[in-house]
């Protein structure tokens, strides 16, 4: 693959990747600077790829073609493509990945030391996952660099390419190289800030260019052999207060995600009960809106796992009842939350009578990776470089129980 610089460029090289879609199965996409789609090859045939988007003076064409059914090889323009595989073991979590740029907020995007995303994809790929999550933020350069910031020098600004390329494609090039992946839409990509682009570029439903930005996806479904991975784009849903038109769209999902065949990973950008630091140090949180829904229709038993990001950092949370173990992985780039390192007595918005049993947070850059074995789910925790910190696992509950996410290398 053609890894595009980080910075603001003049030549589109043609960059591809493969991706989850909301129809089923899995999509290659293409960026390219030509003029025509390019042919998707595989030893299944030739595909001629379609116009996604066109070019717009913001962004260079985008072309899709779906994985042909029973493939095993397949390749755009020279360049081999990773292709799913029916039982992915080893699922890597990463989220929260941009470098943040906006009025006070500088983060030092040319400094590896501050903004490690670049180095931390680099050395996930080297752990050759079968599949990768991303939990959502791609994008955070909002706003200029302020003349005269070494940190933030020559970086691009906005819902464009060379922001899209800097802040996520470029960087990421070498791990959407390695395995397919499956996307979901943060509070960054909502119809506010990046919500076009994202759905241009990474969206699981067809675009139209010609339809204003759709504020709310539909949750799409992904096999992963043994469970469903249920994808759901709760960027709009606000932290701090409640939604009332969001609510009962919230409600509906929850009630379909019920005929769905257990176990279930339900996976959002926003985590439902998870925690920040609050005064005197206090862990308090929580989503508002997606709270006041699971209220009144409470999270269906199928679901064995939630994953999330939104707070950067990691988080491994077991609750009392029968709410299923949350995972945080937000701390894949951006600016680090603070987080308490004991989560327990965490005081969460609404009324939904939810607590923590026990819970902690382990703070620094990272990604985790999830492998399957035959009980349970190793879960590996890496810093940005790669290095190994320590395990936790999730094991399923049995005989329609919860489940759990221990973590004996880390002290709450």
């Amino acid at each position: 693959m053609i890894v595009l610089p980080a910075r603001a460029q003049t030549q589109i090289e043609t960059q591809a990747w493969v991706q989850a879609v909301a129809t089923g199965g899995y999509e290659t996409r293409v960026i390219t600077g030509n003029k025509n789609c390019p042919v998707l090859k595989s030893d299944k045939g030739e595909v001629a790829m379609t116009v996604r988007a066109p070019e717009n003076g913001a962004f260079p064409l985008a072309c899709a073609a779906p994985i042909p059914v029973g493939a095993t090889s397949a390749s755009v323009n020279g360049n081999t493509l990773p292709l799913p595989v029916q039982v992915p073991n080893r699922i890597l979590v990463l989220g929260d990945t941009g470098c943040r740029i906006k009025g006070g907020a500088l983060q030092a995007c040319n400094d590896p030391a501050a903004w490690p995303f670049p180095v931390l994809a680099a050395a996930a790929a080297k752990l050759k996952p079968d599949l990768v999550v991303h939990v959502g933020d791609y994008l955070y350069r909002e706003e200029p660099c302020p003349p005269g910031n070494k940190g933030c020098e020559g970086s691009p600004s906005g819902d464009n390419w060379p922001s899209w390329s800097a802040d996520f494609f470029a960087p990421a090039a070498p791990l959407l190289a390695t395995a397919p992946w499956v996307i979901l839409r943060g509070n960054h990509e909502d119809c506010q800030r990046a919500g076009l682009g994202f759905l241009r570029l990474l969206g699981q439903d067809a675009f139209d260019p010609a339809q204003p930005c759709n504020p709310h996806l539909a949750p799409f479904m992904v096999p992963l052999g043994g469970v469903t991975l249920a994808a759901m784009d709760n960027a709009d849903a606000p932290d701090t207060s409640v939604n009332d038109k969001l609510v009962p769209i919230y409600e509906k999902e929850f009630q379909d995600l019920a005929a769905v065949p257990a176990p279930v990973w339900y996976v959002g950008h926003r985590p439902i009960w998870a925690a920040i630091s609050g005064p005197l140090n206090i862990p308090i949180g929580g989503n508002a809106t997606i709270i006041a829904a699971a209220s009144k229709t409470p999270l269906p038993p199928n679901i064995a796992l939630m994953l999330s990001g939104h707070i950067h950092t990691f988080e491994a949370i077991n609750y009392d009842g029968a709410v299923p173990p949350q995972i945080v992985a937000g701390n894949g780039g951006d600016n680090l939350d603070i987080t308490p390192a004991n989560l327990k007595g965490a005081i969460f918005q609404g009324r939904s009578g939810v607590s923590v049993k026990d819970g902690l947070s382990v703070g620094g850059f990272g990604f985790l990776m999830m492998t399957r074995r035959d009980k349970d789910w190793a879960i590996d925790l890496y810093d940005s470089a790669g290095r190994q910190k320590g395990q936790c696992v999730f094991t399923p509950g049995s005989d329609g129980g919860v489940g759990r996410v221990d973590c004996p290398n880390f002290k709450p």
